[in-house]
């Protein structure tokens, strides 16, 4: 285990957190790598390649671009802000860096979308999500340039970075370490833990690491006035302040899915894509009050409905939690929901804190062990990757709220990515709208179905969660570059045609 659950949970902007999240972290990185260096050149250019430069412009990537360059993080970036900002960019395609650097950046010539070139290094294959930032001096002269690499989920690699084994990260100590889901249930094994449990020691072990303490204190302040520590969370230590700082991702979470089914309207982009969650919700509460709630299947509309108003916020660049990528973000929320709202309606409160807190500590345990084994890229292994990813840890953090256990988690992890692979990232006009917003729902609602078949028929399970990882991860490499958020192929293709 060499990632945190709150590097695989992270609170950004929508809608990708490939194509947004991670450029603009890159972007940011990248001056204040400048910074570090007391080099501010003349004139910055980027130029985007594969995956980046053929649906960037649907992503929201050249914007992402130039709030990072304006030294905006996707975490605490005032999104009311962010329209006037890049419209007094483009006017007048200078660049202030550290409020006084002056330097030239023109989106119109300066942000380069290559299209006809999938790697920033031609010939080299590395990872379709691809940027060169160059620094310049008045004659041209190159005084640094970085290739940065956008590897799903808002994470960020430099060239270098990418090109080691271990992409950079040195190996963090925790008491309960593993590297596969076989490792994670022969420790849990031999300790008598929870995969939580577990999790959840490690996190506390991970605390002594400065990174991961920036981490959670920039995941509680951003959603405050001022962006400001209270007291109270200052005073938290231990499994307290891990907790703490869980329970703020669900709230952020809660707040994404209040906006989406509050917000009427039409989705950015020219899909004309209509807000469907709030008519949703409307009818679900016009049944509940007529009393037409007892078809046994009505809480899966619920579920249904929560993943939905989380992409379609994420579709118009709102606010949400990456769980694990911004296109499946709608996922792991829904099944949060489904746990408080109806699994757990009857339990005491305390009960049904302690299975939320299961529930993301063990939801964190397998996207990790997707991260680190396979991908959680849709340019890289299309949306089995990322929704099907989604509806794994869903489904096995379902099973641990539950009180599963630890055989029954991975049962049930297993089964809901058995019944993802193969499936393609085909986004129509490079947006996360068609088929993302449904395709949330739908993972939301196998996730749910992936559960319960794990904990009503134990023993038969003959494909391991490892099995099915690497499984994905083969099946990601052999599908063909133009089925992976290229809008090259599949319904990004024939919805035109008709």
């Amino acid at each position: 285990m060499n990632t945190s659950l709150f590097e695989l949970f992270k609170i950004g902007i929508g809608p990708s957190s490939s194509h947004t999240v991670g450029p603009m972290r890159a972007a940011l990185r990248f001056v204040r790598e400048m910074s570090a260096r007391g080099e501010f050149g003349a004139a910055i250019t980027v130029d985007l390649y594969g995956s980046l430069a053929l649906t960037g412009i649907g992503h929201a990537t050249d914007r992402a671009v130039m709030m990072g360059l304006l030294e905006e993080s996707p975490d605490t970036v005032d999104l009311n802000t962010i329209g006037g900002r890049i419209e007094l960019l483009r006017a007048t395609g200078m660049l202030k860096l550290l409020g006084e650097q002056a330097v030239r950046f023109d989106p119109a010539i300066d942000l380069r979308f290559r299209r006809d070139q999938m790697y920033p290094d031609a010939g080299v294959a590395t990872h379709p999500n691809g940027m060169r930032f160059t620094l310049l001096d008045a004659s041209g002269k190159v005084l640094l340039e970085q290739v940065y690499y956008s590897v799903g989920g808002g994470f960020i690699l430099s060239a270098e970075e990418f090109a080691s084994a271990d992409g950079g990260a040195k190996k963090r100590d925790v008491p309960y370490a593993f590297s596969s889901a076989d490792e994670l249930l022969c420790v849990g094994e031999k300790h008598g833990m929870t995969i939580a449990e577990m999790v959840l020691a490690n996190e506390v072990a991970l605390l002594a690491d400065p990174t991961i303490v920036r981490r959670i204190d920039r995941i509680v302040s951003p959603l405050r006035p001022g962006n400001k520590t209270t007291q109270r969370e200052e005073s938290l230590v231990g499994e307290a302040r891990v907790k703490a700082a869980i329970f703020t991702l669900w709230q952020a979470m809660s707040d994404c899915i209040e906006r989406g089914i509050a917000t009427e309207g039409t989705l950015p982009g020219g899909l004309n894509v209509r807000r469907r969650a709030p008519g949703l919700a409307r009818r679900l509460a016009a049944m509940e009050e007529a009393g037409k709630m007892r078809d046994p299947l009505a809480p899966l509309d619920s579920v249904t409905l929560v993943a939905m108003a989380v992409n379609e916020e994420n579709a118009a660049g709102g606010r949400v939690v990456t769980a694990p990528t911004n296109g499946a973000a709608g996922v792991i929320p829904a099944i949060a929901y489904y746990y408080v709202h109806h699994a757990a309606s009857e339990v005491s409160d305390e009960e049904r804190e302690a299975g939320l807190l299961r529930y993301f500590l063990t939801a964190a345990a397998i996207g990790i062990l997707y991260k680190e084994n396979a991908s959680i890229s849709g340019a890289e292994v299309g949306c089995q990757g990322e929704v099907g990813v989604a509806c794994s840890m869903a489904a096995g953090g379902l099973v641990a709220a539950l009180g599963g256990d630890n055989a029954a988690v991975e049962s049930a992890a297993e089964i809901a990515m058995e019944h993802n692979l193969g499936m393609t990232c085909d986004p129509i006009g490079g947006l996360v709208q068609i088929p993302c917003i449904e395709r949330n729902g739908m993972g939301a609602v196998k996730a749910v179905n992936a559960a319960r078949l794990a904990m009503n028929d134990q023993g038969v399970h003959k494909v391991s969660l490892d099995q099915v990882i690497e499984t994905m991860y083969r099946t990601g490499m052999d599908m063909q570059s133009r089925y992976k958020e290229t809008s090259l192929a599949g319904l990004a293709l024939n919805i035109i045609e008709c």
